[in-house]
């Protein structure tokens, strides 16, 4: 099983596996400009939040991480000038990570042809230090892969997860990094994952976690479906069978750790490896911004009835065990595992295919995604009132 992988080597020692050029509207209101001085330039895709202007900490901190992710290479961060998230400072704490990274005000500049003109000239000079950049070898060490399962049926937790849990381990295995982040889906499996962790320490906070997403869906008339329409067409019955049958994809290793998630830090996932879990949400694209901001070059998301997005900084693996949905949205699919089912191939067998596209993927190889050109992105905000309500903080 090969075991390495060609990625391209940023400034800060990580390694992407796209070499994107960002073009980040900081709020929804100058998205359109962003996406026209995006339009033409090679690598270059435009992303922003739709939380407004005055957005919380949150929202900041995960267009931080997301502008520091391995996948960029470089950040054009494009505000309107009176927004309370100043270009200025996000940019500058993206520069931490020392790639090429700069900003522009519209209101600054007079309007939008001029801040389109000056956006692609800044890009064209991005892409002449970036565009040539090469792919060298590396070892799965430095991979961080993330796993998140939606639109789930029976057989999400009976073949697809569990063979994403064999290659869960395998990465672990080989020195590199596995992410969770689902919280809601873990309700009714707090106990298995917790016997999982490294430490007293670690099994308090995956109990806390867990334990606070519960207590923030049963407020009366917090929008929250735990099981959605599909999950019961698709077999499943309660919040319990769908947190055991999700949790399979984590695999065995021990938990490392809970990363937070919250207005007041964004956790990255330690260089050392390993399995961690990640506080957040449920809701499919913004998980996948979370986890792209704590530094996960690769998603393989799991489905039983099928889905048709992507992420537009992270390549997206998806996975099924159900053979009609395989047959039906072949288009959309990577990855069959109702071979499992079918008594063709075991959990492990498939597992390894899984590591395999992973390490495929990572060199270059194209998602259904990429080729269908989904760039999905949106960034989740926890409503601070509803915690304090509650009593709930980050300590």
């Amino acid at each position: 099983m090969i075991t390495t992988f060609r990625g391209y080597e940023r400034p800060d020692g990580s390694v992407g596996v796209r070499n994107h050029i960002v073009v980040m509207a900081v709020a929804d209101c100058v998205e359109p400009v962003a996406r026209i001085i995006a339009d033409g330039v090679e690598g270059a895709v435009a992303i922003s939040q739709y939380h407004g202007c005055i957005a919380g900490e949150m929202v900041a901190n995960t267009l931080i991480g997301v502008g520091k992710n391995p996948n960029v290479a470089a950040v054009l961060l494009v505000g309107m000038g009176c927004e309370s998230m100043a270009v200025d400072s996000l940019g500058n704490a993206i520069r931490e990570s020392r790639k090429p990274t700069d900003w522009i005000s519209i209101q600054e500049l007079g309007g939008t042809s001029n801040a389109v003109t000056e956006g692609k000239r800044i890009l064209r000079a991005m892409l002449e230090k970036v565009g040539g950049l090469k792919r060298e070898e590396f070892g799965v060490s430095k991979l961080v892969v993330g796993v998140k399962c939606g639109a789930s049926d029976t057989t999400s937790g009976l073949a697809a997860n569990p063979a994403v849990g064999a290659t869960a381990d395998m990465l672990v295995d080989a020195g590199g990094a596995v992410l969770m982040s689902e919280p809601e889906e873990a309700i009714g499996a707090e106990e298995p994952l917790a016997k999982r962790a490294i430490s007293e320490e670690v099994r308090k906070r995956i109990y806390r976690m867990i334990g606070d997403e519960e207590k923030r869906c049963s407020v009366p008339g917090v929008q929250t479906e735990l099981l959605c329409r599909g999950n019961v067409e698709g077999g499943l019955t309660t919040i319990e069978e769908k947190s055991l049958g999700a949790i399979y994809k984590s695999g065995s290793r021990p938990i490392k750790g809970v990363l937070e998630n919250s207005n007041r830090l964004l956790e990255r996932v330690p260089k050392e490896g390993g399995f961690y879990l990640q506080d957040g949400t449920h809701l499919e694209p913004m998980t996948m911004s979370s986890m792209a901001a704590a530094g996960a070059q690769i998603i393989v998301f799991i489905t039983g009835r099928g889905g048709t997005f992507g992420h537009a900084i992270v390549p997206l693996i998806k996975v099924t065990g159900n053979s009609d949905t395989y047959l039906r949205m072949k288009d959309d699919m990577d990855i069959n595992a109702s071979t499992i089912i079918e008594g063709q191939e075991s959990v492990e067998a498939v597992g390894r295919r899984i590591f395999s596209e992973i390490i495929e993927v990572a060199s270059g190889k194209r998602t259904r995604g990429e080729v269908l050109g989904y760039d999905n992105f949106s960034v989740f905000q926890r409503d601070p009132r509803l915690d304090a309500l509650l009593g709930i903080s980050q300590s």
